[in-house]
């Protein structure tokens, strides 16, 4: 199981470096530990383009990273994509190199894997790399990416009750 950070495990603070900002989203704690007590193999996919903008550095990425770890537990991998958006690189959802990396770091064949995310990005991502998703939609959410999107939950926890 891959998660997006942003809105998905965490609220979403536009270009947050500061770890004292990190607020979980409902049902992450239930939804990562019931995940764990399976024996799943969990891991985060994250763009943060706020450093290929020049306003995160890497380390400040980290350590929010390592935030959100001291509220959840451990991850398998943490994939992140650092380059701004007109880079055009390989890693940056909606393309897949994200998705695909963590499952070679998960050692999990991406047909085995569920992506969760709260974007249409994160929708095509999977898609791309040949993984399911599911689409928890916020008030970022468009109403076109959830209705384009071949699965969706109102929360975390009713994610897994769709993907079992």
């Amino acid at each position: 199981m891959l998660f997006d950070r942003d809105g998905t495990l965490v609220r979403d603070v536009p270009y947050n470096g500061d770890p004292a900002r990190v607020s979980l989203m409902p049902g992450a704690v239930e939804t990562v530990r019931e995940l764990r007590a399976r024996g799943v193999k969990t891991g985060v996919v994250s763009n943060q383009s706020g450093i290929g903008r020049g306003l995160l550095t890497r380390e400040q990425v980290a350590s929010v990273n390592a935030r959100v770890e001291e509220l959840l537990g451990r991850f398998g991998t943490w994939q992140i994509c650092p380059h701004h958006p007109d880079e055009g690189c390989e890693c940056r959802k909606p393309k897949p190199g994200l998705v695909i990396a963590a499952c070679a770091a998960l050692d999990v064949d991406p047909s085995r894997t569920v992506v969760i995310g709260d974007i249409g990005a994160d929708v095509d991502a999977a898609r791309a790399a040949g993984a399911r998703s599911v689409l928890v939609p916020t008030e970022r959410t468009l109403r076109e990416e959830v209705d384009r999107a071949p699965c969706t939950a109102t929360d975390l926890v009713s994610a897994l009750a769709v993907i079992r």
